[in-house]
């Protein structure tokens, strides 16, 4: 499963004045490596799950295997770790494709039931779309077929024999699952691509995708319990107990929650994107005043509320800005001590990442204030004009307001 979004986290001041610092690497648990230049990340949950799998494997072992006695339990170990290698050879292809199409990949996490690639960009065409959410289930596919081959040449009901059977059928079902044309699924992306080719519009594929996965979601709360209840999955119905029945129902509320979940995200994220054009640098600029470094925070404030501003650019002898005034650094200063406190000592200094032209906007404006990570940005003409000050605080509204705006 591939997951595109921006889940970008701007780093903030810590009101000395200081330089901003560079936006920390992502996390999201512990890091494997670095293929391709991507972090590869093993969520915490993870741990959860290869010691379930552990636990219910080495059950099978035991009775295809009973000879192995505690040993099956290492065995086991050794299948969930190579399982998720599978699931890595899955995200990595997902990743290689992005990386072809020039898109950036933020990290590939594993985490519980599976493994995301985040990529931050959408595709440009619905074709990529289609094959960069085809990539990963057509891997697991080789894969299924490697072990298969694997399966020709060893002895059957040995520990080789029923490892490589166990990590064919598993990847068998992770391309099927994938499959399922429903978003957050490999499937639905591919089956976002076909609407958006067919319509014309990105926006009416991710709705179309996303409403089958909804779908699927109730289907797979419904469906899988009623299944392993019934023996359709080739069970024997009287080996199955209470406690397996429990097991199945939470099974199938995590996967179903898992879907529901994803899909409204791709919802959102897709919204998000659809009104990104109307995020502009010029449009979301508050107006500012130029004042000197040594002018108090009183006088400063004056001019401003008498030219209609709500920002101050602090300029040297020659009029080049050299500093923003933080607006939180104001708001700490108590009325009666203005008239003595310099805007100088509220004001950030300037760098010339902190400039962004004022004619920027959607995804483009985005990444520019992803790169230097402030409070508040020199918004500035084309021929280096000052054209005011744009506030963080400004632009998450924007991003807010254009989550609720109806479709």
């Amino acid at each position: 499963m591939n997951e595109s979004g921006e889940r970008d986290k701007r780093g903030e001041s810590d009101g000395s004045g200081d330089k901003p610092q560079r936006p920390r690497e992502p996390g999201g648990g512990l890091l494997m490596g670095r293929p391709f230049g991507v972090p590869v990340y093993v969520a915490p949950s993870w741990f959860l799950v290869a010691a379930l799998i552990t636990w219910v494997f080495g059950g099978q072992l035991d009775r295809v295997l009973p000879e192995l006695g505690n040993l099956r339990y290492l065995v086991s170990l050794f299948f969930a770790v190579a399982f998720y290698a599978s699931v890595l050879v899955h995200e990595l292809a997902h990743t290689v494709a992005a990386l072809r199409f020039k898109l950036p990949v933020r990290r590939i996490q594993l985490q519980f039931f599976g493994g995301v690639s985040e990529i931050e960009k959408e595709s440009e065409t619905p074709g990529r779309e289609f094959i960069l959410a085809f990539v990963g289930p057509l891997l697991s596919l080789v894969l299924a077929g490697v072990f298969y081959a694997g399966m020709r040449v060893v002895e059957p009901g040995t520990v080789p024999g029923v490892l490589l059977a166990g990590l064919m059928i598993s990847n068998l079902i992770v391309a099927a699952f994938n499959l399922l044309p429903g978003l957050p699924l490999d499937g639905g992306r591919m089956l976002r691509a076909i609407v958006w080719k067919l319509t014309g519009k990105p926006m009416s594929g991710t709705i179309a995708a996303a409403w089958v996965g909804r779908a699927l979601a109730v289907a797979v709360l419904i469906g899988l319990p009623l299944l392993t209840h019934t023996g359709a999955l080739g069970n024997a119905t009287e080996d199955i107990g209470g406690m397996e029945t429990v097991t199945d129902a939470l099974l199938a509320a995590i996967l179903a929650a898992i879907i529901w979940t994803g899909a409204g995200n791709s919802l959102r994220m897709a919204r998000l994107r659809e009104h990104l054009p109307d995020l502009r640098a010029r449009t979301l600029t508050r107006r500012a005043v130029p004042v000197e470094s040594a002018t108090p925070l009183s006088e400063a404030l004056r001019r401003a509320n008498a030219a209609g501003a709500r920002a101050l650019v602090v300029v040297d002898g020659q009029g080049e800005p050299t500093g923003v005034v933080r607006e939180a650094a104001i708001v700490g200063v108590p009325e009666h001590r203005r008239p003595w406190v310099a805007v100088s000592g509220l004001a950030q200094d300037l760098t010339e990442d902190m400039k962004i032209a004022a004619e920027l906007a959607g995804e483009a404006l985005l990444e520019r204030l992803r790169a230097a990570p402030a409070t508040e940005y020199l918004v500035v003409e084309e021929t280096g004009e000052i054209y005011g000050v744009l506030s963080t605080a400004d632009v998450e509204r924007a991003f807010v307001s254009a989550m609720a705006r109806p479709q």
